[in-house]
């Protein structure tokens, strides 16, 4: 999606490396000192045990290929060419180029089935064809190779799909349309290929100010207060929920899901308020299912809320800046994920081009404990691989994958020095062949 800044801001400013991670240094250093914490050794490459290829698969945002009837939403022209495929040193987290699949769709966000048989992409496009909306596409996923045959396209029922994610039960795949403002629900067929939509909803309601609540200051931060946009969806670790957010709304909806049906049914209460112009963008649970995070766009905030998975409510505890202490000027927030141990949530920053490492307390509160340079331009998500030893940071205008080693005890990222060229890279998700997960 495009943001706009004002132009009463400059530029970006390129500052030369020794001078960048001075600053970064004293910061962590500060940071660490204030919370009694002891800076890390670094780690080596440890071998794994494990045998078999690791496949990456890395959405990318495209230009249509020729002769095909697909209109951008409000992007420049994207230089990636489509899902591109790589192998992964699980040792050294390394990556190497082993296919492409040419898509002039903008494949900006990939999901797999449970059992990694199946990968889906939402198509970030305004109109397909004759059809003002996106679409989604499912794959097959050859189990020796790790290599993609497309089952078939469908139609996302809304404009711009920035989103999609599988449902626990298997049997439907959800879509949020950021520029259509909607979200819907897919049926998974037989052969992992994908049905007309068997439930649509559009987001109603007053859309908030263009001035964040909670932005820090200087901030000229505006992206989505401008009309409904449905940025995320996502189902709670039972399935018997499903949520998804509103940037343009300031809200979480939620939903009952008849997972049979492939219906959904406003809860009681429908959503949960986040403060007006903040701009709620992406969630991730806690693996024990008491706790969610939701990291906020244009006010560059993380608020923790408890979560009833019987009633599927939301109730807000904490919320704390994404960024480092002292801040000043534009930023907008991009991914959040928990590491699945449970002890640190991760929190992207674009334009400030960091992503902080926060430490997960006994009762689900956060704890600033360091930023680490993206090592490249605007972070648009991250993921862990299977072992939880290294992140991918995907620098959507640096045209390029940046690999960090994570340690476990502290949190703390180092980069491995291993730079992946991509162009306009979205989301990268992995597959363990050997494994089959």
């Amino acid at each position: 999606m495009k943001v706009s800044v004002s132009s009463v801001l400059p530029p970006s400013i390129s500052m030369p490396l020794p001078i960048h991670h001075s600053r970064r240094s004293l910061l962590k250093l500060s940071s660490a000192l204030a919370a009694g914490l002891i800076l890390p050794k670094p780690l080596k490459a440890a071998p794994s045990a494990q045998k078999g290829k690791l496949i990456a698969y890395v959405g990318t945002y495209t230009s249509p290929l020729q002769n095909m009837k697909a209109t951008q939403v409000d992007l420049p022209p994207g230089n990636g060419r489509g899902i591109h495929l790589f192998e992964v040193n699980r040792s050294t987290g390394e990556m190497t180029p082993c296919g492409v699949v040419e898509m002039g769709t903008s494949p900006s966000c990939l999901a797999f089935n449970a059992a990694r048989t199946h990968l889906y992409s939402a198509n970030e496009t305004e109109r397909t064809g004759d059809n003002e909306a996106g679409s989604v596409s499912a794959f097959q996923i050859d189990p020796g190779s790790g290599q993609l045959k497309l089952l078939n396209t469908v139609s996302s029922e809304g404009k711009g799909p920035a989103h999609l994610s599988v449902h626990p039960s298997g049997k439907h795949v959800l879509v949020a349309n950021y520029f259509g403002g909607s979200v819907a629900v897919l049926p998974i067929l037989a052969d992992g290929s994908l049905g007309k939509a068997t439930d649509v909803k559009v987001d109603q309601g007053t859309v908030g100010p263009r001035k964040a609540t909670n932005a820090p200051p200087g901030s000229f931060a505006f992206s989505g207060h401008d009309q409904t946009h449905a940025h995320m969806i996502e189902a709670d670790p039972s399935g018997h929920f499903v949520l998804h957010v509103d940037l343009g709304l300031d809200q979480i909806l939620i939903w009952k899901f008849d997972a049979e049906k492939g219906l959904l049914t406003a809860n009681n209460p429908p959503f949960i308020s986040l403060p007006p112009g903040d701009g709620p963008r992406h969630f991730a649970f806690h693996p024990s299912g008491r706790w969610m995070y939701s990291i906020q766009e244009e006010g560059s905030t993380i608020v923790l809320f408890d979560y009833d998975g019987e009633k599927g409510r939301l109730t807000a505890r904490q919320t704390i800046s994404s960024l480092p202490p002292g801040f000043a000027g534009s930023n907008f927030c991009s991914e959040i994920l928990v590491s699945t141990d449970g002890r640190f949530v991760y929190a992207g920053n674009r334009l400030h081009d960091s992503i902080a490492t926060f430490a997960i307390g006994k009762d689900g509160t956060l704890t600033f404990v360091t930023e680490e340079w993206s090592h490249g331009d605007y972070p648009r998500s991250f993921s862990f691989d299977p072992s939880g030893e290294f992140l991918y940071s995907c620098n959507q205008r640096g045209d390029n994958i940046a690999t960090f080693r994570v340690n476990r005890q502290t949190g703390h990222l180092a980069f491995t020095g291993h730079y992946t060229p991509v162009g306009n890279p979205s989301i990268i998700v992995f597959h363990d062949l050997t494994q089959g997960k």
